[in-house]
């Protein structure tokens, strides 16, 4: 953790600044390990000067003694953290100055309020800077213990729906189903989902985020399961679509396409190219196949602490792949009022390619 810490200077520094206040939830779990609700972090860009601090209140004076590495100087506040609090625990500028210089902030968490109230406690003392992505940056290139977490959750979310599976699909609710998968994965020993599962069945599989209904699978027809598990505070994402019986010619022809868009991109996934390449990889196929109009979201995105990190597998995915990046390859085809189809896996980057952490089987199949 003193590594991540000492790394994280070497971008603030690198950014002309003297401080970097991190503030959101899973920016500071990855940084300090410390997963309570109320937490600030100050970061200095030279930690072999200035200490590193991790701000919380009087709840977590325990747990946060118990999670955080001793890189970390703890502070117990009882002022607003994001405010007074951190304007008490300060360090005092180098030489006894009135400025605490540049200090860094993020743009995409912090509000107008909590910033102005910031301003305010820290008597305008410093110059707060904008900053976005630093911890994002870090954070999308996995080690190897991040890595085997995501393939837990994943592994489990597929045992999980196996058991789903086993108890059939005619004639259970969407809702039931989605209650169902909810109970196998808990009952593994995930803390939550990574997200509200997706069941759809039928017409209702062309909306690609459908929400569970109160109505029954039907037999011949397609069903859309979105779903994965939070598990040691990593996530898992996994998509299937599996028929309940025989389907018609145009169902059919949209699962092989989709499958083939899934599979093509996949081999072509390796750290070099940009997502925006690997999405255009899978594209061309669904366009090929004239499906081009039915496929607007993007090929994927990043997995780890949340369900959706950097990278991006989209026509906006402009940064290089590296390895170590953990994303989702997840095409889709949705014809309103007749079907959707998407098939996802979570894939890490290795040295020449990449590896799926899920394992469910991906070819056409029927489920009674």
């Amino acid at each position: 953790m003193g590594r991540r810490i000492e790394t994280l200077a070497t971008l603030i520094a690198e950014q002309s600044l003297d401080w970097l206040i991190v503030s959101e939830p899973s920016n500071l779990r990855w940084l300090t390990d410390f997963t309570g609700s109320n937490a600030v972090a100050l970061c200095p860009a030279d930690p072999g000067r200035s200490p590193a601090l991790l701000l919380t209140d009087f709840r977590y004076t325990e747990q946060v003694e118990a999670q955080a590495p001793s890189a970390w100087q703890i502070e117990i506040s009882k002022h607003d953290l994001l405010g007074a609090g951190l304007a008490e625990k300060f360090p005092v500028p180098d030489g006894g100055g009135e400025s605490y210089g540049r200090v860094g902030f993020d743009s995409g968490h912090v509000t107008v309020a909590q910033l102005e109230a910031l301003d305010k406690a820290l008597d305008g003392r410093a110059d707060l800077v904008p900053v976005g992505g630093i911890l994002e940056q870090l954070r999308a290139v996995k080690s190897a213990g991040e890595v085997e977490k995501i393939r837990a959750a994943a592994l489990l979310a597929d045992e999980a729906m196996l058991e789903v599976l086993d108890q059939g699909l005619v004639g259970r609710t969407e809702i039931e189903l989605a209650l169902a998968l909810e109970l196998a994965i808990r009952s593994r020993g995930a803390q939550e989902l990574s997200f509200p599962p997706i069941v759809a069945a039928g017409a209702h599989g062309a909306l690609p985020h459908a929400e569970p209904r109160d109505i029954a699978v039907e037999a011949g027809e397609l069903v859309t399961f979105d779903w994965g598990a939070r598990l040691d505070g990593y996530c898992s994402d996994c998509t299937r679509t599996w028929a309940t019986g025989p389907v018609g010619d145009l169902e059919t022809e949209v699962y092989d396409t989709v499958l083939r868009a899934q599979e093509e991109a996949v081999e072509a996934l390796r750290p070099g190219p940009s997502g925006a390449e690997i999405d255009r990889v899978a594209r061309g196929v669904i366009e090929q196949a004239g499906f081009g109009e039915n496929f607007g979201h993007g090929l994927g995105h990043g997995v780890g602490l949340d369900i959706h990190e950097a990278p991006k597998l989209s026509r906006t995915g402009d940064q290089p792949l590296l390895e170590g990046m953990v994303v989702t390859v997840e095409p889709g085809i949705y014809l309103p009022g007749k079907c959707g189809v998407r098939i996802e896996d979570v894939l890490v980057l290795t040295a020449d390619g990449s590896e799926p952490l899920n394992g469910l089987d991906k070819q056409f199949r029927q489920v009674s």
